[in-house]
């Protein structure tokens, strides 16, 4: 049975949309939970004994398929390298999930290409593969880079709250415990885990390293340093890590001035851009037949594959014009 262009669009898009709403989907239930019981200090005795066991078990499957686990594990080169990636998006999303999305949306590229604009076998599979990898792995990044602002923006608070329980004459573990309880996540979550794996017996710079393969960040990394640089050579601890929340404050402000700075250029950037995508689609209403020379001829595909290649190009360069190391 033929099915038209626009029936294969829309089981396309609600397939990818279905997909993309199971995965990705926010569970703020559970988490609103927490922190209203936590807030009120009326949680109940069960979820106070099972705060101390989140997440010590860790799971040795990558999905529920044991087949797909068994391919997993066979064929992929560096599996764990992908791993923390999708574990620095603070969503609990399984390899297998994530190979699975990668799998639909080659398909469907991959129908699109043929059935849609009637492209090539060869060059319909090369380009459903290069779009069907990228999308899910830019989704992941920007989850992930969001989920590091979310961490950096009370990262130096988190510090001052240590520092004030240091003071006070708490030890160091139960300060990080404070911030577990009393900061909101992802901060909250990353020191509960820290002081969880304290309290099972393991040593609070290895639980500590442990959670900066999720976090991922120079400030982090500071702040274990700084730890240990303290336990080492001595000196006091409070005042050490006040230098080290008015440094990352610093790092902070200065990362939003070339944020500012460089505004212009970005929004320039987006808007050139976008000018040969809206300039197409106007056209593709105005006169499909006209700009549909580019899909279905030999030469308007090597122009549209040469021009996407310099694009592809410029931003890349641009990029890395306007990315700044601190």
């Amino acid at each position: 049975m033929d099915l038209d262009p626009s029936t294969i669009i829309m089981i396309g898009g609600g397939l990818f949309a279905f997909t993309i709403i199971a995965l990705f989907w926010p569970d703020d239930s559970s988490d609103m939970k927490k922190r209203m019981a936590r807030v009120s200090g009326q949680a109940s005795a069960e979820h106070k004994e099972a705060i101390p066991h989140q997440g010590i078990k860790r799971s040795t499957t990558d999905s529920g398929i044991p087949l797909l686990d068994r391919l997993i594990k066979s064929f992929m080169p560096n599996p764990e390298k992908l791993r923390q990636r999708l574990a620095q998006t603070g969503k609990k999303i399984s390899l297998g999930s994530y190979l699975l999305v990668n799998a639909i949306l080659v398909v469907s590229f991959y129908l699109a290409f043929t059935t849609i604009w009637n492209w090539e076998r060869p060059t319909a599979v090369m380009l459903a593969i290069a779009a069907g990898l990228f999308v899910p792995h830019y989704v992941v990044g920007h989850m992930g880079s969001k989920q590091l602002t979310k961490f950096l923006a009370t990262f130096p608070e988190a510090i001052d709250t240590i520092c004030r329980g240091l003071r006070s004459g708490l030890p160091i573990t139960e300060s990080i415990a404070t911030v577990g309880r009393e900061m909101p996540d992802p901060i909250g979550i990353e020191f509960r885990r820290i002081s969880d794996g304290v309290k099972m017996g393991r040593p609070l710079e290895d639980s500590m390293w442990e959670v900066a393969k999720r976090i991922n960040c120079q400030e982090f990394r500071f702040f274990i340093i700084s730890l240990a640089i303290q336990r080492e050579t001595g000196g006091n601890l409070s005042e050490t890590l006040g230098n080290l929340s008015d440094l990352l404050r610093k790092r902070r402000q200065l990362r939003l001035k070339i944020k500012a700075m460089s505004s212009e250029a970005k929004a320039s950037a987006m808007i050139i851009g976008s000018l040969p995508f809206i300039m197409f689609a106007l056209l593709f209403f105005v006169n499909p037949d006209y700009v549909m020379t580019l899909l279905t001829t030999p030469k308007g595909k090597f122009m549209l594959s040469f021009a996407g290649t310099m694009m592809g190009t410029g931003i890349f360069v641009m990029k890395k014009m306007v990315n700044f190391e601190l």
